[in-house]
């Protein structure tokens, strides 16, 4: 599965309103989860939103829906893994910025290509203050694609994500494959040009 595969059947959960019997038993991460879903929803079949000159406005909304329940900083750091010590605090802080703008993106990207692909939500599975949410992505083609959602529990109330695995693959994991390779014969300001470069030519492409 590619990357942008990936990011696509991610966000195609965040985004979906199959219902489960599951869900009238299901805890906090698997409601809140839908919770965002329903209002991700909202942004996009709002008709003041769709025409062309709203996409920046639109697509804000959206970023502020996913950002409330992604812990991007925490995704950052994860992904990062040992390399993360290797920046001071300014380098860090800059690293999570560049890390969540890019993921954003290609959620947002993904979202407003959304087609109605059917979504199954499974089991939740708890531990303390982890919890793991199960679902199943149906493709118009009749193909199953499991996703499952790891988020841990920030306060006494809230659910973030951390990590999503797709088909056994987790993108903390990827993406920290990815780093190891480049802070193998690269320093942290280094690895800040590539993304930065990412994030610019990302942005050149939209324009």
């Amino acid at each position: 599965m590619t990357y942008a595969q990936t990011i696509f059947v991610a966000a195609a959960v965040l985004f979906s309103q199959a219902w489960n019997p599951a869900l009238l038993r299901a805890g906090a991460p698997t409601d809140q989860v839908r919770q965002t879903a329903d209002k991700v929803l909202a942004v996009l079949q709002d008709a003041g939103l769709k025409s062309p000159d709203k996409q920046k406005e639109r697509r804000e909304q959206l970023r502020q829906v996913i950002g409330a329940r992604f812990d991007f900083n925490e995704m950052a750091k994860r992904s990062l893994g040992v390399h993360w010590r290797r920046g001071n605090d300014e380098e860090q802080r800059e690293f999570v910025r560049l890390f969540t703008g890019l993921l954003e993106k290609s959620y947002a990207d993904q979202m407003e290509a959304y087609n109605g692909e059917k979504i199954i939500y499974g089991r939740e599975n708890m531990s303390q203050d982890q919890a793991e949410v199960e679902t199943k992505v149906v493709t118009k083609k009749g193909e199953n694609i499991s996703i499952n959602y790891k988020l841990r529990s920030v306060n006494s109330k809230d659910w973030k994500v951390y990590d999503v695995v797709i088909e056994n693959v987790s993108i903390v994991n990827n993406f920290r494959s990815q780093f190891n390779r480049i802070m193998a014969n690269a320093s942290f300001a280094d690895l800040l040009k590539k993304l930065e470069s990412k994030s610019s030519d990302a942005s050149a492409v939209r324009s």
